[in-house]
């Protein structure tokens, strides 16, 4: 997969980013907001912020999404790990950001980035994702994040 290159004002060339719109999942209003914020002040785009399974599920369907980014716990019957069913399905990747990652979830995910974390730490794990996504030598890893070994 290619994901083009960045000319800076430099002249450095920069690999483009595989990651560049994030679906947040998370049914704690203030984490939500965090996150979106520290998102966007790292230059993702926010598809959507949403505290459920079926809006989530509407929302990867309509596509354009990177990166979905979830909680385990969610509004109603539906959890995370539904979410995570469906995105993997699609062949979309998942961070689950959890307080306890579940016992399967290599099998949904690429990692889970464990609760609490830092702003930087949700920023710099999605960058250890994005350069796992592109093939490219990632960045050290924030405290609290476990990768997966992918199946390819």
């Amino acid at each position: 997969m290619f994901f083009g290159l960045v000319k800076q004002g430099s002249g450095h060339v920069r690999p483009r980013r595989a990651i560049r719109t994030v679906l947040v999942v998370e049914d704690e209003p203030l984490v939500a907001f965090d996150n979106e914020h520290a998102l966007e002040q790292a230059g993702y785009a926010i598809a959507a912020t949403v505290d459920d399974h079926d809006h989530a599920v509407r929302v990867i369907d309509g596509g354009g999404i990177d990166l979905v980014i979830a909680d385990v716990t969610l509004h109603g019957k539906n959890t995370g790990i539904d979410v995570a069913r469906h995105a993997a399905a699609q062949g979309m990747p998942v961070l689950f950001v959890t307080g306890r990652c579940p016992v399967d979830a290599w099998t949904l995910a690429v990692g889970c980035l464990s609760k609490p974390y830092a702003p930087r730490d949700l920023i710099a794990a999605i960058g250890v994702v994005d350069a796992m996504l592109r093939g490219a030598r990632r960045p050290r890893s924030p405290i609290g994040l476990s990768l997966f070994p992918s199946e390819g």
